[in-house]
């Protein structure tokens, strides 16, 4: 899975959310170390949802913008997830036994 499509997927865990919101919630919770393009976003978007991880959503509030569309995870897509997640989290173990990184370490 790429690094991308990752923190989109992270992004939809929360709640389904438009491209733009998706947008603002990468370049967010990555201090803006990655910045998500419009282009790029509506190419992996299809792509996660031709792969079936995502799906549109219904609008998640009456006042919610019409024009916009909305995705969700879906359950694999939820599953796909939590497994890469775990293997991140097994290879920053790993990196921390091997002492590339410490505790007090940013990357």
């Amino acid at each position: 899975m790429t690094p991308l499509a990752f923190q989109v997927l992270l992004a939809l865990a929360g709640r389904p959310l438009h491209g733009y919101g998706i947008i603002l919630d990468v370049d967010e919770s990555t201090n803006g170390l990655i910045r998500l393009r419009t282009g790029t976003l509506y190419v992996l978007l299809q792509r996660l949802v031709d792969e079936r991880l995502i799906e549109v959503a219904e609008r998640p509030a009456k006042d919610a913008d019409a024009r916009r569309r909305y995705y969700k995870l879906t359950p694999l897509g939820r599953a796909v997830l939590q497994a890469e997640a775990r293997r991140l989290d097994a290879v920053v173990g790993d990196a921390h036994r091997k002492h590339v990184l410490t505790r007090t370490s940013k990357v």
